[in-house]
């Protein structure tokens, strides 16, 4: 197939794609996961999958799905590494021009490479931008039942290339006026260059979350750009597991504001940047008093700031807990 997108022609015989697929401990869904890979109607694909030392039966089951498909490699980790080592060791057996990230639990519709080659692409000729990174829209699903949008970082909006437009998102959440945020930035729907995670430098593997903000916050600060398709493109089983914990997510988030201390204390925010996820933390544990004490010592420094974002995002915080927490 050959498509024509302005100046570029898109020929799936030249442009291989690697679809990384990260695994630990999904020997329910990690079929599920393969298949919508080799279901891509990008045609000229390998697909690399990365075992993080799974516990379970998810490496014997790949190995029988890829006995049939050639194109898929299976390579399992010596020690786990947490998901930005393995997402690391798929970019070093990448061969293609492209690598899209794909989760072990979730589903990516056959489109989903192809749009996104599509939109990057034409992106890339309208800007003139090197460094880009393309995400999918997509969907949340619960288990109840309950369906979250999740729609791409840069589908619309002003072009965000300009350091402090995301990054200030990820670790301030300040939304600039005229930009969409969507979803934010996550692993599961990002598409690039190899070249470009080359030289961005892949994903800090000292981060067991968050990895994906981190990467994002550095593709920015190298003058980089984002954009992302409008269509859903994928599926996202919401999932509870040891390395999504609480504190988990309270340490990672943590340690990318101290990456970033020096760009925070220049604008005055390190403090803010540091504190609120505490506020999430003790929301998560209902350790409420901890919450309003914490919660006091960033009024006092930030009063109409920390007044505007508590009431901007809080009932929304708590309509989506009410959907996610609803029985069927």
């Amino acid at each position: 197939k050959i498509e024509l997108t302005r100046g570029f022609i898109m020929n799936d015989s030249a442009k291989l794609v690697t679809i990384g697929i990260t695994c630990f401990n999904a020997e329910e869904t990690i079929e599920r996961a393969l298949e919508s890979a080799v279901n891509q109607d990008w045609t000229n694909c390998e697909i690399v999958l990365v075992d993080d030392c799974s516990t379970d039966e998810s490496v014997q089951i790949a190995n029988v799905f890829a006995y049939n498909h050639r194109h898929i490699r299976i390579i399992e980790r010596e020690k786990n590494g947490g998901p930005a080592a393995s997402r690391n060791t798929i970019l070093q057996h990448a061969k293609g021009v492209f690598v899209a990230f794909f989760d072990d639990d979730d589903i990516s519709f056959p489109c989903r490479v192809r749009s996104q080659i599509k939109r990057l692409m034409t992106f890339e000729e309208e800007t003139n931008i090197r460094l880009v990174a393309c995400y999918a829209s997509g969907k949340r699903r619960y288990p109840n039942g309950y369906v979250k949008p999740m729609p791409a970082l840069g589908s619309c909006g002003r072009v965000m290339n300009s350091i402090g437009v995301v990054s200030d998102y990820l670790l301030l959440y300040k939304k600039k006026r005229g930009f969409f945020y969507g979803a934010g930035v996550p692993a599961c729907g990002l598409l690039a260059r190899r070249s470009t995670f080359e030289e961005v430098g892949g994903f800090d593997e000292s981060l067991r979350r968050v990895e994906d903000a981190d990467f994002a916050i550095r593709l920015e600060m190298q003058g980089g750009a984002f954009t992302g398709t409008s269509q859903i493109a994928f599926e996202q089983y919401a999932t509870n597991a040891p390395d999504k914990s609480p504190e988990r997510n309270l340490d990672a988030e943590q340690k990318l504001v101290k990456k970033n201390k020096k760009y925070l204390q220049s604008h005055g925010d390190y403090y803010y940047a540091l504190n609120w996820p505490k506020l999430r933390f003790f929301h998560f544990k209902k350790q409420y008093l901890p919450l309003l004490k914490s919660f006091f010592g960033i009024f006092i420094r930030y009063p109409l700031r920390s007044t505007f974002h508590l009431t901007r995002t809080g009932a929304a915080r708590l309509i989506h807990e009410r959907a996610m927490f609803k029985c069927n």
